[in-house]
């Protein structure tokens, strides 16, 4: 089946663009955040094309006033991988990797957004991620992220909020992870159900600096990365560290950060600490991360739109898959700066570094 995207020179196999030349997993993703300066309104947007299953579907978060208000959206895509829009909430490449516009118009639960996001910083591949669980392939995923501001406008229930100067991140990832329904028969190699997740995007107002984090049960790292990336055309240089580590002390009942560490090495031997002290937490499933109903991938037939909310204040300890909006503090070799991010957390099954011995334990 021809579709639009075979007018542009995106073609990896001898099909057509309609058809993934993978398995039913794969998938193509965009995600977006962005917060202002004092981290009391934060919005959270996400667009996933599943090519094999010929479902695409978004979702629209905004938290403001401590309660987090989330739209969701899926559609059968027809096989049309460039109409990035699922009934309220589209997407819009103004122009590749450097503006995007996400925008949002549901009308009938009062939250509509008008959202532009500029890039900062150049775009940053991170290592790509592979994991195998037994026979099985969990993982095989290419990502890239980039820092930027936003500007716009937002309003939730009638109560408008202009976006100028807000800070955010954008990622796109694409490859295979799981998605729709679990697969019935269970995977035999799969004993000990386990995976460990940092991801921290943080912005200064000159540079930007990103971490990420996976470890087996045992802390033993299979894919990570630290970088301080510079803000487009600044004489200061990419700086790919040597070495990276983080440090969590967690709240008690909760697998959430209280305060966290991360510390990079540069090539020098130049130690740089980033200090993170988190103030509230965003449950991921506001944009389809695990949702009971709407997680990513699902059927819903031709279209179909969900809305729900909740304060931020009762979140689930069991909702272990969060976004902490942080202040940050970082101590270099050229000074102390002040800066805000976003320290991602997935942890779930046993971690020996944290003190996680069963599949949801808390921290005492």
């Amino acid at each position: 089946m021809i579709t639009k995207g075979d007018d542009f020179p995106l073609h990896q196999t001898p099909d057509p663009i309609a058809y993934t030349g993978a398995n039913r997993n794969f998938y193509d993703r965009y995600f977006f955040n962005g917060y202002n300066r004092s981290g009391d309104v934060f919005f959270a947007a996400a667009l996933g094309v599943y090519p094999y299953v010929n479902v695409m579907d978004a979702a629209f978060s905004i938290t403001v006033d401590g309660v987090q208000h989330n739209v969701y959206g899926s559609k059968v895509m027809h096989m049309e991988r460039l109409d990035l829009n699922v009934g309220p909430i589209s997407v819009d490449i103004v122009k590749p990797l450097e503006v995007l516009r996400v925008s949002c118009n549901d009308v009938e639960n009062g939250i509509k957004a008008e959202l532009t996001f500029t890039a900062r910083t150049p775009v940053h591949e991170e290592p790509r991620f592979t994991r195998r669980v037994g026979s099985q392939m969990m993982m095989d995923v290419t990502r890239m992220m980039q820092n930027g501001l936003w500007t716009g406008w937002v309003e939730v229930s009638g109560q408008r909020i202009d976006v100028t100067d807000f800070w955010g991140t954008r990622d796109r990832s694409w490859g295979i992870r799981t998605i729709g329904e679990s697969d019935p028969q269970p995977n035999p190699g799969n004993h000990t159900p386990q995976f460990y997740w940092l991801w921290a995007p943080l912005n200064f107002d000159d540079f930007s600096a990103h971490y990420f984090l996976n470890e087996d049960q045992y802390g033993q790292s299979w894919n990570g990365n630290g970088v301080i990336i510079p803000q487009i055309n600044s004489e200061v240089g990419f700086q790919e560290m040597a070495s990276w580590s983080s440090n969590i002390e967690f709240e008690s009942g909760t697998r959430f950060a209280k305060k966290a560490q991360i510390e990079f090495i540069n090539a020098s031997g130049d130690q740089f600490l980033f200090e993170l002290r988190p103030k509230w937490n965003f449950s991921m499933k506001g944009i389809g991360y695990g949702h009971e109903i709407w997680k990513h991938g699902s059927y819903h037939g031709e279209l179909a739109t969900g809305y729900d909310e909740y304060p931020v204040d009762e979140l689930d300890p069991k909702d272990i898959h969060i976004q902490a909006i942080c202040d940050v503090t970082l101590k270099s070799p050229t000074g102390v700066y002040k800066g805000q991010g976003i320290l991602e957390q997935l942890i779930f099954g046993p971690h020996s570094p944290s003190g996680f011995k069963e599949t949801l334990d808390m921290a005492p």
